[in-house]
């Protein structure tokens, strides 16, 4: 099968405006004509003023001339605006339309898809690759058939006054042309498609330092502490510095070349005339002088324009590589959960579709029961939590909700089965209420109301100025990670889903917050199937069942006591944890002493 050409696909997305697009074409070749004709008339104004000298009374033509220089420089001008506005309407339309499709394809992937990919990486994507398109289809295409207009106009009034001359100002056009061609080959395509690559992780490496600020700030650590953040920066200045000493010869070559033009016609001059010069070749010479500027332009237009076929060649690529994702499943006969329980069955998981990070993990959990996942960093409790609510697919096994597989039960279903809030959770900027009602979109305002005062946040709406319509990220409207976890909490409440999954919910919450998040989560954990992700050991003491996860196994699983006798890995952290309480409380009595 022909693969279609990246202008098909633009194309594609611009539907009926696709015509204003080919209009702007014509219309900007013909701007390009109409534009040298100014060059004629004002060689016709010095033709006139030579032939007159020194009784310049006798030129008759000189206002004439002038002013027809002038209609069709503004001519030629007018008609470019009616290109670009062609241009600009498609353009836009079709930076809409590829937004629009990415949004509504991301909408379909699994929702682990954005954490994967990388935030940054995707913002990039929607924003700016598109943003090139728009550039490419507004700007850049139009131009492109005015400069190729313009060779074509030039080289009949070349040849039509001295073949000559005209073939010796075509000389430098071909030398710019070979440079040119040495720099925008295959070699400058890989070149840019690195170079975006770096923009690329450079700008999700930032997303995600910005996200770690609070951290940073709470621990002492400088900006080092983010190794790869300032990785990718010294990588992209090492990458600029090279590829910039790389051009810098063959950029001098086609400078020098394109702005030759007059070397070359003096050297002509000279040789043509060396048995003497007549006024037509002299008139000749001083049109070739006027209108050889023209070239050089036209030229350097080319060569950006061969840069920006390989920018919007790159751009669509990468659209291409969130297009390639694999959306979520749907199936055609759709099952309904029974009742609020879990069920995984020899469940195996991969991120790479080659590596498994979960391997055969099988366990059963009630409907009403409060469970934990407890264990090393990286050991795949997240993973096995976002399995669960199907932020990604399996690679082998089952997850069962209420008896159904995840696979099974309609997106929209399942997500009113399973809430989960996070050690991070995200708020949009706009008001606390609305916040909260995104839980339940056609909940009312005492629902609302009654479900923050449930997840303890009376007192966060009580210092507000707007109180519970006051905008988060506004006149100075911030609140801090435990204020905002309870708002999450609350969202999480009034969504009344059955299934709730918490991973690491206090972590970044203070002391005096964590008293009411953990309130909170006594009113959102009544009557729900509870599963806990958690590394302080406390918090999980009074579930039923407590699962330990290491290197993507159940290592042990059973309750608090029963895991601490058998003197297993749990026992182990469990002493670990105990010790460092205590270690606290003595230090805390020395204080006090």
């Amino acid at each position: 099968m022909k693969k279609q050409s990246d202008l098909s696909r633009l194309m594609g997305y611009a539907g009926k405006y696709r015509y204003l697009t080919y209009a702007s074409w014509v219309l900007a070749a013909i701007s390009a004509l109409v534009a040298l004709l100014p060059f004629l008339f004002i060689f016709m104004i010095v033709r006139e003023v030579i032939a007159v000298a020194p009784d310049f009374s006798r030129a008759e033509n000189l206002v004439h001339n002038g002013v027809m220089a002038m209609v069709f420089a503004i001519l030629s001008f007018l008609i470019y605006i009616c290109a670009l506005m062609c241009s600009h309407l498609s353009a836009f339309r079709v930076a809409t339309n590829m937004r629009i499709g990415l949004s509504e394809h991301i909408s379909r992937l699994p929702l682990g898809f954005v954490d994967s990919f990388g935030s940054g990486r995707l913002r990039k994507i929607i924003n700016d690759s598109t943003g090139a398109t728009e550039t490419y289809l507004a700007h850049q295409l139009p131009d492109k058939y005015a400069a190729m207009a313009t060779p074509l106009g030039l080289l009949v009034m070349l040849i039509v006054f001295d073949w000559r001359l005209g073939l010796l100002s075509l000389v430098p056009v071909a030398m710019g042309f070979a440079v040119m061609s040495a720099m925008t080959g295959k070699r400058m395509a890989e070149k840019m498609r690195q170079y975006n690559d770096a923009l690329a992780t450079m700008s999700n490496e930032a997303v995600e330092y910005v996200r770690g600020i609070p951290v940073v700030k709470t621990f002492g650590q400088s900006v080092f502490s983010f190794r790869k953040f300032k990785g990718t920066i010294d990588e992209y200045e090492k990458w600029v510095v090279s590829y910039t000493k790389d051009l810098r010869v063959p950029m001098m070559f086609y400078t020098a070349a394109i702005n030759g033009v007059f070397a070359f016609l003096i050297a002509g001059a000279i040789w043509f005339t060396h048995s003497g010069v007549s006024d037509t070749f002299l008139l000749n010479l001083i049109f070739y002088i006027i209108i050889t500027p023209v070239i050089s332009l036209t030229l350097t237009k080319m060569m950006y324009m061969s840069e920006n076929n390989m920018i919007v060649a790159d751009a669509l690529s990468r659209v291409d590589s969130v297009l390639d994702a694999a959306p979520m499943s749907e199936s055609v006969t759709p099952s309904h959960p029974a009742d609020s329980s879990v069920e995984l069955r020899d469940v195996r998981f991969s991120y790479d579709g080659e590596h498994d990070v979960i391997h055969g993990v099988s366990m059963k959990i009630g409907a009403g029961e409060t469970v934990a996942f407890v264990g090393p960093s990286g050991g795949g409790k997240s993973t096995l939590a976002s399995l669960i609510s199907r932020f990604f697919d399996v690679r082998g096994g089952t997850v069962l909700t209420g008896g159904a597989d995840v696979r099974d039960i309609p997106k929209e279903e399942l997500m009113k089965t399973v809430s989960f809030v996070f050690q991070d959770s995200k708020l949009i900027k706009a008001s606390i209420y609305d916040n909260v009602k995104m839980g339940k979109p056609d909940a009312t305002r005492e629902e609302v109301m009654a479900a923050l005062r449930a997840a303890q946040c009376s007192d966060i709406i009580e210092k507000l100025p707007d109180g519970v319509d006051t905008v988060i990220g506004t006149k100075g409207v911030y609140l801090s990670g435990g204020e905002g976890q309870r708002i999450a909490i609350a969202r999480a409440i009034l969504k009344d889903a059955p299934v709730i999954i918490l991973d690491e919910a206090t972590a970044f919450a203070d002391p005096d917050n964590e008293a009411k998040v953990q309130a909170a989560f006594g009113e959102l954990a009544k009557g729900k199937t509870v599963i806990m992700i958690a590394h302080r050991l406390s918090t999980v003491a009074n579930a039923d069942r407590i699962y330990v996860i290491k290197d993507g196994k159940v290592a042990e699983s059973g309750k608090s006591d029963e895991l601490i006798s058998a003197g297993g890995i749990f026992a182990g952290m469990w002493n670990d944890y105990m010790a460092s309480v205590e270690w606290k409380v003595s230090k805390e009595a020395e204080r006090n002493d």
